[in-house]
């Protein structure tokens, strides 16, 4: 009996250190479960946030499908974008997820930001993406009133770069504006888009590029490279016809640098793709083309952005059938100035009743929209 007594005493002992050690090595348990996620900001975009992902997702599922496909339309305001009639019907009936300001002055740009978002809030909409084509060379005659630059093939260093982006974006974020269409990551040659960007050195591009970058996100402006997959070695101006690259997509080579340093946005180009075995569009504008955005810009160079179309007024687009439509299928999140935004809008909502595979494509793409919103603290609840 003593010696049972014995063994069983020893084994509760011998229990109770285990019990005390396995308490003791673990001191941080609490603290680590309760350790608060990184800020939800800018910098959250490209990261696993789970945090991040619920707040989207519970503000997905308050969207009926008219406001999800609206989250992909983007027209243009200003005096070369759509009446300001035209633009308030939009608003007001939630066809549209933002607005490009185009051609104005900086004061009618800020009355307009206060009054469409004071429309969103009457109404329960979200909040818009509200961008510009802010561009070093562009900026002072798109936005009069905003404060004098040089033009972008005039810059000379990196700390220059970084200086103009920033000015840019101090009136950039006065206005209410949030998404820059800038820098051009185009060669020099095409005179359309040549004194646009820093190509005129193609040296300066990808580290000139990633200063603008940079400093536009560091002030809460979404920055967008441009315009893939290259736009400066064509001969032609796709503002007016569909411009074809002939063989090996020599520019792509200046994106996968910005991708990896974290640019949020890249606008796709009309330009067509022939006489390359993996990227061929056949004869279609590569936003139209799943071809260059899906299988080469997402899943080749894993950009995880936003996709945004150059203007789907262009001539180098405009006269494709149900182009609105394939630009979507193609991958593209994001129809910039869609030459009618209510018919776009009807005519994807359609397309979703149809194609289930489309549908979850749309549904992807708001999502991507509607996580942007959230990063730039645009929503809150």
């Amino acid at each position: 009996m003593n010696f049972r007594l014995l063994f069983v005493l020893t084994l509760l002992i011998f229990t109770s250190c285990a019990q005390d050690d396995s308490t003791e090595v673990n001191p941080w348990e609490d603290v680590l479960v309760s350790t608060p996620e990184p800020t939800i900001n800018l910098d959250a975009y490209l990261t696993k946030h789970r945090g991040l992902e619920e707040k989207v997702d519970s503000i997905f599922r308050k969207l009926d499908d008219r406001e999800i496909v609206a989250q992909l339309l983007m027209p243009a305001a200003g005096r070369l974008g759509q009446s300001e009639e035209t633009i308030k019907y939009l608003v007001e009936n939630k066809y549209i997820g933002g607005i490009i300001l185009l051609n104005g002055t900086k004061q009618q740009f800020k009355d307009w930001v206060l009054e469409y978002e004071a429309t969103n809030k009457e109404i329960g909409s979200l909040p818009f993406l509200y961008s510009a084509d802010a561009e070093p060379s562009l900026v002072n005659r798109k936005i009069i009133g905003s404060t004098e630059v040089i033009r972008a093939n005039k810059i000379k260093t990196t700390e220059e770069a970084r200086q103009i982006s920033e000015t840019i974006s101090n009136d950039l974020n006065d206005i209410g504006i949030n998404y820059n269409f800038s820098p051009v990551v185009d060669l020099s040659p095409n005179k359309t888009v040549g004194y646009r960007g820093f190509g005129t050195d193609p040296a300066n591009i990808v580290p000139f590029s990633k200063a603008f970058i940079s400093q536009s996100q560091n002030q809460n402006i979404i920055a967008t490279a441009k315009h893939f997959p290259g736009h400066g070695l064509v001969s032609g101006d796709t503002h007016k016809s569909l411009q074809m690259i002939d063989g090996e997509l020599k520019e792509v080579k200046y994106y996968p640098e910005l991708i990896e340093d974290g640019v949020l946005s890249i606008m796709v180009a009309h330009i067509a793709v022939k006489n390359n075995p993996k990227f061929n569009t056949h004869g279609a504008p590569s936003t139209l083309s799943k071809v260059i955005v899906t299988d080469l810009l997402r899943d080749s160079l894993g950009f995880k952005g936003l996709v945004v179309t150059d203007a789907m007024g262009m001539g180098g687009v405009v006269n494709v059938p149900n182009s609105n439509v394939k630009a979507i299928a193609a991958g593209c999140d994001i129809l910039l100035m869609p030459k009618d935004a209510k018919k776009a809008h009807q005519e994807i909502l359609t397309a979703c009743g149809k194609d289930k595979k489309f549908k979850m494509q749309v549904e992807s793409a708001a999502k991507r929209v509607i996580r942007m919103k959230v990063c730039l603290g645009l929503i809150n609840n």
